[in-house]
């Protein structure tokens, strides 16, 4: 090896090493007025999760027409929100200008599956969430840059989906900015906007949460085809909802894949409650001769099926 092969290879490890150590070092973090916060709410198996930074109203308006003063800063509606502008008494947010919907960086918008936004469609994604607010209605915007600070550099070319809001007036002042998940369904969740005395809300929904679900659960069992807790798990849900033909599919998927106490002891029971008693009885049966072979304790379980012994009789 050449002194220059050796140079070089001595660089790259001294890089790496300073990066290693650089790594492990503490983060400095700084004081913010405006912390930072999450909320997220999970619909059926969707995630759905706000991050943003909370400004406090601090007794100064917050949303109103913007004056003259402000406008002549701004082409369109062009972002107002920025503190080293403002002058005592402007309103923190004018309307008809794009908000951050928060403070600092962007507010961030986050869906692990496609959801509707107030009945519009919204892909799986990363979103910054800006809004341009007005007295009666606001406009609320799904943009595909996360990373901006603020809305400064802001691109509405960029923007992903804009849906309009009613404002709701609030009997009393919420100080600081807040973002709640309420009321929440089966399938959907409201989420609340709430700052000094106005609540704006808009609706997250999932089309068709159980469509969904199985579809998930029938990708993760294709894609480990030697486990056998996923499909057993799959059972035990449709179990829940009283669909035993579809639980009784995956509980025998699973008793395909690994025989095991635990599923067949499931089939039993799943049989026993969906009225066919010969066929649970013959499959507790099996459940606990497999238990006993495996050292498994199954006197929880031979006791229930006592029980069905003496109901059936």
């Amino acid at each position: 090896m050449n002194n220059a092969k050796r140079i070089l290879l001595t660089a790259l490890l001294l890089l790496s090493c300073a990066a290693i150590v650089l790594a492990q070092q503490p983060q400095f973090r700084s004081l913010q007025a405006s912390q930072k916060a999450s909320v997220m709410q999970t619909i059926g198996v969707t995630d759905v999760t706000i991050t943003y930074h909370r400004p406090a109203v601090k007794a100064r308006p917050i949303f109103a027409d913007a004056p003259a003063s402000m406008e002549e800063r701004a082409k369109g509606d062009a972002t107002l929100d920025n503190q080293n502008e403002r002058k005592p008494g402007e309103p923190i947010v004018p309307y008809n200008h794009v908000w951050r919907a928060g403070a600092n960086e962007a507010t961030i918008f986050q869906v692990s599956d496609d959801v509707l936004i107030n009945g519009q469609p919204l892909k799986a994604g990363t979103y910054s969430l800006e809004a341009i607010p007005a007295k009666d209605e606001w406009t609320l915007i799904f943009n595909s840059d996360a990373g901006q600070w603020g809305a400064f550099a802001y691109d509405p070319k960029k923007d992903v989906l804009r849906v309009k809001a009613k404002p709701q007036a609030l009997g009393e002042n919420q100080e600081w900015l807040l973002y709640t998940f309420d009321p929440v369904t089966a399938n959907a969740a409201t989420v609340n906007l709430r700052w000094e005395k106005v609540s704006v809300p808009f609706t997250v929904e999932v089309k068709d949460v159980k469509a969904l679900w199985r579809a998930k659960a029938d990708a993760l069992i294709a894609a480990n085809p030697t486990n056998e807790v996923f499909p057993l798990n799959a059972a035990s849900a449709y179990a829940a909802d009283k669909n035993w033909d579809e639980a009784l599919k995956f509980v025998d998927q699973s008793i395909k894949t690994k025989e095991t106490f635990r599923n067949l002891s499931a089939k039993a029971t799943m049989l026993w409650n969906a009225g066919k008693k010969e066929e649970a009885m013959a499959a507790a049966d099996k459940a606990i001769a497999k238990g006993k072979e495996d050292k498994v304790d199954t006197a929880a379980f031979e006791k229930r099926v006592a029980g069905w012994k003496g109901d059936a009789k």
